[in-house]
Parts: structure tokens; sequence; C-alpha cells
């Protein structure tokens, strides 16, 4: 009886410290995510499948505000554009001459685009966060508390306090890794940068 219940407090003693050690990260992550209202960076992106085998490569710019808005412009030849007004997203496909249109709902907010410029209160209801430091670079891993989810796990890199990286991997094994570059923080943009205008003549897709 003594050893069991030796055992009991010792795994009540580590659980306490896991979700202390939990609610450090998840507060150390919302300190770095905060602390840039507007984001803006180029940003290069490659997709990799489970054996480790190039999907595609792509490049773009971006920016962000928080909370919920952002501008997602990959280039040719491969071009689209993604812009969200907080309330719905909108996916232009040039090549189709075509504009999805969606509701901002769960499953969008947890695209790399509104992982970053989303509500970072909430992060913590819908995720496991954990976090590794090394010298100036800091790396947190998030784990999606429900199954219904874009993907299975997600890597978000701090180097010097700025975002620097981040991989996202499915249930596939499939990676896909967004290297950011010329990031700048908390500069004025635009608010015509997170409208869309529907090009005339476009197909209009509302899902």
């Amino acid at each position: 009886m003594r050893l069991i219940r030796m055992l009991l407090v010792s795994a009540l003693a580590l659980a306490s410290l896991s979700v202390h050690a939990d609610q450090k990260d998840v507060a150390r992550l919302t300190q770095l995510l905060e602390k840039s209202q507007t984001l803006t960076a180029r940003f290069s992106q490659l997709t990799l499948d489970g054996s480790g085998t190039q999907l595609q490569e792509t490049a773009g710019q971006m920016a962000l505000q928080r909370p919920g808005l952002f501008n997602w412009h990959t280039d040719a030849p491969q071009e689209q554009l993604m812009v969200s007004d907080g309330k719905k997203v909108s996916l232009w496909d040039p090549d189709l001459e075509q504009v999805t249109i969606k509701t901002l709902d769960q499953r969008l907010t947890q695209t790399p685009a509104l992982l970053l410029s989303g509500d970072v209160s909430k992060i913590s209801q819908s995720f496991d966060i954990s976090a590794k430091e090394a010298g100036d670079v800091i790396d947190f891993v998030l784990k999606p508390k429900t199954r219904d989810t874009l993907f299975d796990s997600l890597r978000l890199s701090f180097r010097k306090g700025v975002i620097n990286d981040m991989q996202l991997i499915d249930s596939v094994g499939q990676r896909t890794n967004i290297l950011f570059m010329n990031v700048r923080a908390n500069e004025p943009i635009a608010a015509n940068k997170f409208q869309f205008d529907i090009p005339k003549g476009a197909d209009v897709i509302q899902e």
C-alpha cells in the first residue's frame, strides 16, 4: 500500500510539473506571437511526401495583421492569392479565373497564415504545446487536440524572437516546410491589402 501511495504521489507530481511546463510554453509562444501585430515577409515553401520525395516548391509574399487578416500570394507559375478579411477567405486562381470564398471556420484557422495571425488566446484551446530552446532559436511543437485537422503536428521556429520557419506534417507523413525571409514586424499595412475584389468575369464558388 505504501508503494502504491508513493507511486501515486509521484505520478501526480509529474503531472503537475507537465501542466506547469505546458503553461510556461504557451505563455512564451503567446508572448512571441503577440509581439507582432503586423507581419510581412518573403517565403519559400517546400512540400515532400512521406519518403522525402519533393512534390512541390513555391515562393511568394505574405502580409498578416492580427487578428485574422492576411494576404498570402504565391508567385507564378503556380500563382495563387489567398486573402482573409477576418470573416471570409477568398482563394483566387488566375489560371482558372476562379475564386473560392469560404467562411472562416475552425479548420481554416489551422492554416499557416491564420496560425500566425489568429487569436493567440485560443491556440492552447486547440493544441498541446511544447517548446525546446537552443541558443537563440526556440522551437514550439503544436499537436492538435482533435482529429479533424489539416495536420498531425506543426513546428514553429523563432530565431532571436522573430518567426524563422515552420513545418507541418500530415497523417500520411507529408511535410510542408516554410521558410520566412526579410521579416518585418509592426509596420503599417494598407487596409485594402486584406480585401479581395472579384475580377470581372471570374467564376465564383461559395463554400
